[in-house]
């Protein structure tokens, strides 16, 4: 019971923002209509247990005329019933399409903002696969949460129209065994309750382990899929190493958890649907064995045993909802756990600066001066990184920082950028600064070049002649006249053109702050230094911090900083001679 409360809780907090934003008179319209759609389904099905009585009466008494009536008034039913059926299906289509679409906006948005993604991955999150909970898991909550609520709420409407129908039937149609009529009220109700109860307790019992397996097997195809995506992204590599033989050996290892976890919901599915199925097949036939005795008796006519045995039909379909919904239930429960799941892990990570010790980013005001103080940079697991104290970036400044790998240079740019929370003390950044941090790797997403080009910008930002000059500029002339082809240009382009197109990218941002980790280790010496002349050229007063272990590249930069894995960083002049200490840092 827990459980279940626990359960409804949480789908009550996934599902009622939506019915309370901005689309929410579109949403509880739809939503409005579909119920009523679904009573009047009910009210129907109501007319025609009725409707049966007559029917088989009329047959039972050779009425021509009666039966002739009945068959009309069957049409007229069964018409408005196919007329409610099609639009309820379409409106319940158009509200999960606009229910999904709010839903999948809300959770891209809480998922983007401020690098929640990013601190997610830092932390090693629970919430694995988000492209499954964003994409799957919301689609099939939304569609399961209308048909199994749907579903509820016309039991309960059956339940309780047809209730009534079947006491009087059972008053009607007294209980005759053995020659003798057994009064007893509403034994028909009863028979369908404890008929029911029974039905669903085991279903229960034999089903309940579906839940987690439904849990675990989506994880373990979302999982699957993964690593399928990995491999594509990193076919280079895999190709030039070799590795098609491990990657298939990985890719099988996990492909094997989703068998494995199939078979036992296959399992598990078997002993349910083998009850289930035995449970709705003797529902048929259990009314006419109550009931039977009577007509054979003359006690009732051949309409009232068909209306009874439809009502008590019925009323056990409608007890029996759970019994027939409980493998759709177990598969709701697990999206709704994983939906949970996700929620928690945003709201987590998108909150740690308040659970935890945490950078704090401060606004200089007028100063252009971006200032470490008393920082502490620390790893996820708490353990310090970089230490700094009174260390500044001046205005215009070209700085050089250098060390080993592991000292923490990319992870102080993170820092820097506001991303890496994991750490103590305050980094102050000139308000309203526009900083670009430009990686060894850079991103470029999949479509046109231009849009590739000016990212995060709109396309239209910059006009078309001006990014075509940018691309000769740094080198690329080829793709000069590729502005408008599509393609996945992080595959179709070498680390080096990536280079000059990041490089690109941020000549025409023109950021007050341009940070390279390493952006041009892939380039060749004098290619390298052609583009830092350009970027001297174009972006003349803008700061530029660079990491890189190329001595050539300290002729292009005013300051060197080297930071040191046995505790200390050093300044250091153009000529490499030894300046004065600034800063320290434990690695």
């Amino acid at each position: 019971m827990n459980n279940i409360r626990a359960t409804l809780a949480i789908v009550w907090r996934i599902a009622v923002p939506y019915f309370r934003s901005e689309d929410k008179w579109a949403g509880c319209g739809l939503l409005g209509a579909v119920i009523a759609m679904e009573l009047a389904l009910v009210a129907i099905d109501v007319l025609v247990n009725q409707w049966q009585n007559r029917f088989y009466s009329a047959l039972q008494a050779s009425d021509w005329d009666a039966f002739v009536t009945q068959i009309w008034i069957f049409v007229g039913l069964a018409s408005t019933y196919i007329a409610l059926a099609v639009y309820k299906l379409y409106l319940n289509q158009w509200l999960q399409i606009r229910w999904r679409q709010w839903l999948t906006r809300h959770y891209l948005g809480e998922w983007l903002e401020n690098a929640t993604h990013y601190r997610m991955q830092l932390k090693g999150d629970a919430a694995d696969n988000p492209d499954q909970r964003i994409t799957e898991d919301v689609k099939n909550f939304v569609e399961q949460t209308l048909t199994i609520g749907l579903g509820l709420l016309s039991s309960i409407v059956t339940l309780f129209s047809f209730v009534i129908i079947l006491w009087g039937l059972s008053n009607a149609a007294p209980l005759h065994l053995f020659g003798t009529d057994l009064m007893i009220p509403g034994y028909l109700c009863w028979g369908a309750l404890i008929y029911a109860i029974f039905g669903t307790a085991l279903t229960h019992w034999i089903g309940s382990p579906l839940v987690n397996l439904n849990f675990e097997q989506q994880r373990y195809e979302a999982d699957f899929r993964f690593n399928l995506v990995r491999v594509r992204e990193n076919s280079e590599q895999i190709a030039l190493l070799k590795g098609e033989g491990a990657e298939r050996g990985r890719l099988l290892d996990r492909f094997g958890f989703v068998i494995g976890n199939w078979y036992a919901i296959m399992s598990r599915t078997k002993r349910l649907t083998a009850f289930t199925a035995s449970y709705q097949q003797a529902a048929v036939i259990f009314p006419y064995v109550l009931v039977a005795p009577a007509f054979f008796a003359k006690k009732i006519q051949l309409g009232d045993m068909m209306q009874t045995a439809s009502a008590f039909s019925s009323v056990q379909g409608a007890l029996s909802f759970f019994v027939t919904a409980y493998r759709s239930l177990a598969e709701w429960r697990a999206i709704v756990a994983r939906l949970d799941g996700f929620e928690m892990s945003v709201a987590s990570s998108a909150n740690l600066p308040a659970h935890e010790p945490a950078i704090a980013l401060a606004a200089t005001g007028s100063s252009r001066t971006i200032a470490l103080e008393q920082l502490c940079v620390n790893l996820p697991n708490g353990a310090p990184l970089v230490a700094a104290d009174a260390f500044a970036i001046q205005p215009s400044e070209r700085v050089l920082v250098t060390g080993p790998s592991g000292s923490g240079k990319s992870t102080l740019f993170r820092a820097i950028a506001g991303i890496w929370p994991f750490g103590t003390g305050t980094i102050l950044v000139p308000e309203k600064a526009r900083l670009m941090m430009l990686p060894q790797r850079p991103y470029f997403p999949v479509g046109a070049l231009r849009d590739a080009v000016v990212y995060p910008a709109k396309p239209d930002t910059f006009e078309a002649a001006r990014v075509r000059d940018t691309l000769i500029a740094v080198g690329l002339t080829n793709l000069a006249g590729r502005l408008d082809e599509d393609g996945h240009w992080n595959r179709m382009l070498s680390l080096g053109e990536q280079q000059r197109l990041g490089l690109a990218r941020a000549l025409l941002h023109a950021p007050d702050y341009l940070f390279l980790d390493e952006a041009t280790a892939s380039l060749d010496e004098p290619s390298e230094a052609r583009l830092y002349r350009l970027l001297a050229e174009k972006l003349p007063h803008a700061t530029i911090v660079s990491i890189g272990h190329r001595s050539t590249l300290d002729v292009f930069h005013t300051r060197k900083v080297a930071m040191r894995q046995d505790g200390e960083i050093h300044v250091l002049g153009n000529d490499g001679a030894p300046a004065e200490k600034e800063t320290s840092t434990a690695g």
